[in-house]
Order: C-alpha cells, then structure tokens, then sequence
C-alpha cells in the first residue's frame, strides 16, 4: 500500500531531468517519511525545486531538506503548515506535541520566526504565500 502511495505522490510531482528541476503543482501531503526520501533524493541528485501551486502538511520539508538557493517560488506557491497528526482508532485527528517541535525545528529561521508570528503549529492550517513568501525565497524565472 506504501508503494502505490508513494507512486501517487510522484504522480502529484514532476521531475525534469535535462533541467534537473522537481516542480511541486499541488501537493496535499502525506506521510512525512516519504516526502523526506523524496526531497533527500533530489538533494542527491542536485536537483532544484519549483513550488508552483500548493505545497502543503508535509510537503512543506522541502524547506528543511534543499538549502534555500535551490528552492524557488511561483506567484501561484502556497506552503500550508500545521501541527503532525496522526488518526486513531476511530479516525479522530490526534496530533503530536513532540513531532511537531521535531518538525518545526528543521523549518528555516525565516519560517519559524513567521509560524511564532501567527501563534503555533495546531490542526489549523497556516498559509505563507503571496509577498511574505516572496520574501523568504526567491521567484522563479
């Protein structure tokens, strides 16, 4: 099932190789393990990241994985941030103190500092887009 997950999660990505460029359309999240594989593979491979659409939940570790100059920003880029949840037993959300401190510490400064800004990560999803984000990373040509 893990498989088949993950396929659809490179299916909501698309890779260039000649450019050696991974462009993020629109991505929901996930489990965080295979957004970090994913992203500790194009840091590998030297890939640069264009977030063209929304990036959200854990889609958002590309910011803690690839150093800033090889991310970049479209008009379109929206980073959706929220605390680490998991369901229970009767598919209620049960989030995870620790997790989120973990996760929230490997986020650049820029974006701590704008999470704190707005209070912490909780269910509730905080949006940076527009020009806070612009001003975080640099735009895409």
């Amino acid at each position: 099932m893990r498989k088949i997950l993950f396929a659809a999660l490179l299916s909501l990505l698309t890779v260039a190789p000649a450019a050696a460029e991974l462009r993020i359309e629109g991505s929901a999240g996930g489990v965080i393990g295979d957004y970090l594989r994913l992203f500790m593979l194009a840091r590998q491979l030297g890939h640069n990241v264009v977030i063209d659409g929304p990036c959200l939940s854990a889609c958002t570790l590309v910011l803690s994985v690839l150093p800033k100059n090889r991310v970049c920003v479209t008009r379109r880029a929206v980073l959706g941030f929220h605390a680490a949840w998991t369901p229970d037993e009767e598919g209620q959300v049960v989030t995870h103190p620790g997790a989120t401190r973990l996760m929230l510490a490997t986020y650049p400064k820029a974006v701590r500092e704008w999470i704190r800004r707005r209070g912490e990560l909780s269910r509730q999803t905080l949006l940076l887009r527009g020009r806070e984000l612009a001003a975080m990373y640099r735009s895409c040509a």
